[in-house]
């Protein structure tokens, strides 16, 4: 597959919230922007992520949220928390950064802040990251995931070359959650409604039953762990697809807070890896 572009060291951003739109009953998006976004750079990904920082009140930090000093010198409880959103879109003429946030009443930190906050207020941000592109040379294109994934599999399909063959696939809620997205030649999203099932088991029947066009697929499979764990096994194994054109991981664990998910993942990926060599 095609070469990706270096990353850059992660930088820290002052950004300014300068307006909110609801898309869907569960999706909020904010667009921010300011001069703290002077240096805000992207490397041409369609994954790119930021870590949203969320300070402990009246706890005061150093300059420019200097993680390693403050793991240094305050206490853990002191430790500011971060959330990981992916860049729905970024303008850098008019120096404008695109979030959407899934909100599901007060359920966790980011959705409840992002669905209450208001413009004018200062947020941090440590990014970006990324590490997914369409691979222009590929023969076709599997995108997969649930609302966490919206994001990053929209702005991939904008960014697919005329032609490109596509089979995307993202499961929502119900109707009422999809949204529109610009796309090249017409590409169309299959829209799949959990409605009363688990949450992903609409997609993993859908990859199941897909019928895969001849040439080699790039794959690009995110959102709730479990479901990535399925489709990975079976993409790697039944399908025979390459590693090397899979970009695929868990952005979030059903029954899991964001940070117990993230103290497990790196074991999780791990444990995964083994048992897919274990299978051959």
């Amino acid at each position: 597959m095609a070469e990706t572009p270096a990353r850059r060291a992660p930088q820290v951003h002052q950004a300014r919230v300068l307006r909110t739109e609801r898309l869907t009953p569960h999706m909020v998006r904010l667009v921010m922007g300011g001069d703290g976004l002077s240096a805000f750079a992207t490397d041409g990904f369609t994954d790119h992520y930021v870590k949203i920082v969320f300070p402990v009140p009246g706890v005061t930090y150093p300059e420019l949220f200097d993680m390693a000093r403050i793991r240094e010198e305050l206490p853990r409880e002191q430790w500011p928390s971060n959330r990981t959103y992916t860049v729905r879109a970024w303008d850098p003429v008019h120096r404008e950064l695109v979030i959407d946030f899934v909100v599901h009443g007060d359920e966790g930190l980011a959705g409840p802040w992002a669905a209450r906050v208001q413009p004018g207020e200062t947020v941090w941000l440590i990014g970006p990251g990324g590490g997914y592109a369409p691979a222009p040379e590929a023969d076709w294109h599997l995108l997969v995931g649930d609302e966490s994934a919206l994001p990053a599999i929209a702005a991939s399909l904008e960014q697919m070359r005329p032609g490109a063959a596509v089979h995307a696939f993202v499961e929502v809620a119900g109707p009422e959650e999809e949204q529109k997205i610009a796309t090249p030649d017409g590409i169309t999203v299959a829209w799949l409604h959990r409605g009363d099932q688990p949450v992903g088991a609409a997609l993993v029947a859908a990859v199941r039953a897909l019928a895969f066009p001849e040439g080699a697929v790039h794959a690009f499979v995110h959102g709730e762990a479990g479901v990535v764990k399925e489709l990975r096994r079976h993409l790697r194994v039944e399908r025979g697809v390459p590693l090397e054109r899979l970009s695929i991981s868990g952005y979030w664990r059903l029954g899991k807070s964001d940070e117990a998910w993230r103290a497990i993942k790196r074991e999780w990926n791990a444990e995964v890896e083994r048992e897919q060599e274990a299978q051959g």
